[in-house]
């Protein structure tokens, strides 16, 4: 083989794995996001969430305030009792039991309420579908080929603060 055809075959050869090493680099491109920390960003920022809080601060001082009305009427009945009053003393024990099963009723009903707040903004299929648009275009925009969660790091041994997009996430969705 002549020098001429070998340094061309030798051209092409580096050539052809300049070109693959630069498609291996694109293909190894990643990033990782922490995605607990969107979470809590979107939980303390959003207008969703600051309501269930209102209201779940609404709710325990109104069972605050029944317990403390309760208390009063404890402790009148205990002074019915001290001073002999047991016609009075039993109907302050009555109206304990009244709103003793008030209280209970009303905090199950509280509760079950924001329970089913709770599990509408965890299931916010809205907040999920923005989040993984928002991903979708800054791994587009960065180059990165894959986007790894941080909690799911089984296989993550070590990355570079370089490659993680969380800020960028939760800038890009306003929380």
């Amino acid at each position: 083989m002549s020098n001429n055809k070998f340094l061309r075959l030798l051209l092409a050869c580096g050539i052809f794995f300049m070109t693959g090493a630069a498609f291996a680099q694109q293909i190894t491109r990643f990033a990782v996001i922490d995605t607990a920390r969107v979470y809590q960003a979107y939980f303390r920022n959003s207008s969703p969430v600051r309501n269930y809080e209102n209201r779940k601060s609404d709710y325990q001082s109104e069972i605050d305030s029944l317990t403390k009305e309760l208390e009063t009427l404890h402790d009148q009945k205990l002074e019915y009792e001290r001073n002999g009053d047991s016609e009075a003393a039993a109907k302050a024990a009555s109206e304990i039991s009244q709103k003793t099963d008030y209280i209970k009723e009303y905090a199950a009903a509280k509760n079950a309420e924001l329970e089913s707040l709770k599990s509408s903004l965890e299931n916010n299929d809205e907040f999920y579908e923005s989040l993984y648009a928002t991903i979708e275009k800054i791994a587009e925009s960065g180059g990165y080929s894959v986007v790894m969660s941080l909690q799911q790091a089984n296989a993550i041994l070590w990355y570079s603060p370089s490659v993680d997009i969380t800020d960028d996430v939760i800038t890009q969705l306003g929380l």
